[in-house]
């Protein structure tokens, strides 16, 4: 097994430097002595707006997300024991957007600024109540994917009926742009929200961490041991749940880095799930922080969308993952 004491610590440096550049890159920059000013108040006033209502929050936004995605992803695939898995294959990230996407639709947004992310903590919460009285009543891990699949399928013809029959463009764009994933314009203030979400969802999925070690060995000498499986399956999808349903409400949907991020870190982990919980988290988040960056510098007329990008660079890695498995059991 790989030392990995530097992991953790080093991904965390990583982060912080991410963010940091985040505050220094834009449609203009700024010389890394006037964000310091910024951060301790020293600076004009012009530069105290860009850094703290601007660009501090969009990267602690992009972070936060990464890191609740790639927390969730290690964990599920801990749990199903599957490469693949993702926040989005338990069916929460699709029914919290489509929560979300109904709120625009109505209007709903129109009574407050935290209309959607509730309408989509609320969807997501739905989905994860649903997934853990099915954990409750089965004892099969493909039944739990099953019934993920047929939400997300039904989340997404929903999504896209509402965008068919979006009373006006301005609703279909909307609704668009929050499909696509973004972190642009986001506030303390909606950073804050999530966060007792993410925080709780974090919490569960660390304490489940044990177990996920021991389903390695299997199912039946997990529970030989002592593992009670099926508390198990409702303590990682309630945590996991909470978790992207609170990055759904903040960012939208954005997908493969909850793939990418514990693929990556699971052979400098002994591919021991219970330890590339933290790590996956730092590394999505810095892998999210660095891309919204590139989204920010991209010379288009058009702002791309975060889950655009994360897409690109996401998708070709999750063939690669599922390329490489099949030669493996081949």
């Amino acid at each position: 097994m790989r030392s990995n004491h530097w992991l953790n610590p080093g991904l965390l440096l990583a982060s912080v430097v991410a963010i940091f550049a985040a505050c220094l890159l834009g449609s203009t920059s700024l010389p890394a002595d006037r964000v310091l000013a910024a951060f301790f108040g020293g600076a004009d006033a012009g530069d105290r707006l860009v850094v703290w209502a601007i660009r501090l929050p969009r990267a602690l936004a992009a972070f936060l997300v990464g890191a609740a995605l790639g927390i969730s992803g290690a964990a599920l695939q801990g749990l199903l024991r599957n490469p693949l898995a993702e926040p989005g294959v338990l069916g929460v990230s699709a029914t919290a957007s489509l929560a979300a996407t109904f709120s625009l639709y109505y209007g709903l947004v129109a009574l407050g600024p935290w209309i959607l992310p509730v309408f989509a903590i609320l969807g997501a919460l739905s989905a994860t109540a649903l997934l853990a009285l099915a954990a409750i009543r089965t004892r099969s891990v493909v039944t739990l994917v099953l019934i993920g699949v047929g939400l997300s399928s039904f989340s997404g013809a929903l999504m896209s009926l509402m965008m068919n029959l979006a009373p006006n463009p301005f609703s279909l764009s909307d609704m668009i742009s929050w499909m696509l994933g973004s972190v642009a314009n986001r506030s303390f203030q909606e950073i804050i929200f999530v966060v007792p979400f993410l925080i709780a969802g974090t919490a569960i999925l660390l304490v489940t961490g044990r177990g996920l070690s021991a389903l390695t060995l299997g199912e039946e000498a997990a529970s030989g041991v002592g593992l009670n499986l099926r508390n198990q399956r409702i303590f990682t999808v309630l945590g996991a749940g909470l978790a992207t349903g609170a990055s759904v409400a903040l960012a939208g949907a954005i997908g493969f880095v909850g793939i990418v991020a514990p693929h990556i870190i699971r052979p400098f982990v002994g591919h021991d799930p219970a330890r590339s919980l933290v790590p996956s988290a730092l590394l999505a988040g810095l892998f999210l922080v660095v891309a919204d960056i590139g989204v920010r510098l991209i010379p288009t007329d058009i702002e791309m969308k975060l889950g655009v990008v994360a897409a690109l660079i996401g998708a070709p890695v999750f063939v690669w993952i599922a390329m490489q498995r099949r030669s493996v059991n081949d």
